[in-house]
């Protein structure tokens, strides 16, 4: 089975509290889960980068056997996709994590950017998140 995660992670200010949010389907758009999470004070893209790993530890709870993961960050899609090298040690620790969890679990995933406005649904998960920090 297969399962669409749309994740979307943001900070207000560079660095300063940051929240994510996912929104689950399946292929066929039926929601599965939606949830949002106030994270602490960090930059963006590390954010981003936490949303992705997050939501992937939540998909191994799921037990589905593909993921298509929607981001609306050029930089974390390019870089968990080896299109883009990663400078920021902070950024390659996290990267480190998903990339041993998706080997050990051997899991499939498919990376894809997304405009921001197609990812509405965690978009407005993580506002949801600072609203109720």
């Amino acid at each position: 089975m297969e399962l669409n995660i749309y994740t979307d992670g943001w900070s207000r200010g560079n660095p300063w509290e940051a929240w994510i949010g996912v929104y689950i389907t399946d292929i066929k758009w039926k929601e599965i889960e939606k949830r949002y999470k106030y994270l602490w004070k960090t930059t963006n893209n590390i954010a981003e980068y936490t949303g992705a790993l997050y939501w992937i530890r939540r998909w191994m709870e799921l037990w589905w056997k593909k993921i298509n993961l929607f981001l609306d960050s050029k930089l974390v899609i390019n870089q968990l996709s080896w299109k883009w090298k990663i400078k920021n040690d902070e950024l390659k620790k996290i990267y480190d994590k998903i990339n041993n969890l998706t080997k050990k679990k051997k899991i499939d995933i498919i990376y894809n950017w997304i405009r921001r406005e197609k990812n509405k649904q965690a978009d407005r998960l993580s506002n949801v998140a600072m609203d109720r920090k």
